[in-house]
């Protein structure tokens, strides 16, 4: 007798689930993917996909909207903001009460929006990317060229 898909779905979930909440990383769902197949041999990219939207919907996980085309998932729902590193990618958060809480207030009140939700990416340079680049060569940037190195 097979399983009831909704069993088997609610498995699946919690499956998903624990494996973004292990973490700080904000994964995409081809990146739980690969964590959750060694739980669940036989699942999809398409269940883990379809699960994570389901979380994301019934508010137990965030979605991450960064510049990269690719949706990034977060175990925390808690409202709160993100930096992506523009050399590496990195996605970390940004410590509740700072800036963000502001900008929702001025845009109230010339706007007239009800807003309903917000999503702030700041962007800067991680500090392993900031290390790396002290310690390599030191590179100029001509406009309109590729860097190149100082001699």
């Amino acid at each position: 007798m097979e399983p009831k898909k909704g069993r088997r779905d609610t498995r699946q979930r919690r499956v998903i689930l624990e494996a973004l909440r292990a973490g700080t990383d904000h994964p995409t769902a081809a990146d739980l993917y690969a964590r959750v197949r060694k739980t669940l041999l036989h699942i999809s990219l398409g269940t883990v996909y379809r699960n994570l939207e389901a979380l994301a919907d019934a508010g137990e996980i965030g979605r991450v909207f960064p510049a990269t085309a690719e949706r990034r998932y977060d175990g925390d729902a808690r409202e709160h903001y993100h930096v992506r590193c523009i050399k590496c990618g990195r996605l970390d958060d940004v410590p509740p009460g700072t800036a963000g809480t502001r900008l929702l207030s001025f845009l109230l009140k010339p706007t007239g929006y009800d807003i309903v939700g917000v999503h702030v990416g700041y962007t800067g340079v991680c500090p392993a990317c900031a290390r790396a680049r002290a310690a390599a060569p030191m590179k100029t940037r001509t406009p309109g060229r590729s860097d190149e190195e100082v001699t």
